[in-house]
């Protein structure tokens, strides 16, 4: 499946191949994006969010926890936080953490900040909350914290090979 999200330039971003692995990955399912490169880093939803011109909604944050000690990517809209214990329930997992740095490289092989939603060093569960359906086009890392690029997310959680859950925080 080939899918491009068109979008009008942004004076301040400028076209630049994305992370290699990441750009490996993009040819090897024959996908074609657009790859943005900002001067300032993209490494937070919010900076993302600002660079790009988009809701803090749209930018998807690619987060490693560990359930039972094993790796596992979380793919939530830039507006949302993770409900630890709804994870931990959708996972049937004894205990769920957020991964440190250390965890986060080794098993993507990405800096936090810049990790893209698929093209990881290793295989991993990958769990995406349905909230980012809610957007035509949302914005992801390319593998660095300065590259982002957009997709339809439900391609996106194809390519990520996810399944969507609702684990992001309720709001009252």
């Amino acid at each position: 499946m080939s899918d491009s999200a068109s979008s009008t330039p942004l004076e301040t971003a400028t076209t630049s191949p994305a992370h290699p692995r990441f750009a490996e990955a993009l040819a090897e399912l024959g996908l074609t994006v657009e790859v943005r490169r900002f001067p300032e880093a993209t490494r937070t939803a919010a900076e993302a969010a600002a660079a790009v011109g988009c809701e803090l909604s749209q930018i998807v944050k690619s987060l490693i926890f560990t359930a039972d000690q094993e790796p596992v990517l979380v793919l939530v809209d830039g507006s949302a936080r993770v409900d630890v214990e709804r994870l931990r329930a959708e996972l049937g997992a004894s205990t769920v953490g957020r991964a440190d740095a250390e965890l986060v490289r080794a098993a993507t092989g990405y800096a936090i900040g810049g990790v893209p939603p698929f093209g990881h060093r290793t295989r991993t569960r990958v769990l995406a909350d349905r909230g980012l359906l809610a957007h035509d086009t949302v914005w992801a890392a390319a593998g660095t914290p300065h590259t982002v690029f957009p997709l339809n997310p439900a391609a996106l959680i194809e390519y990520a090979q996810g399944r969507v859950v609702d684990v992001r925080e309720r709001t009252s």
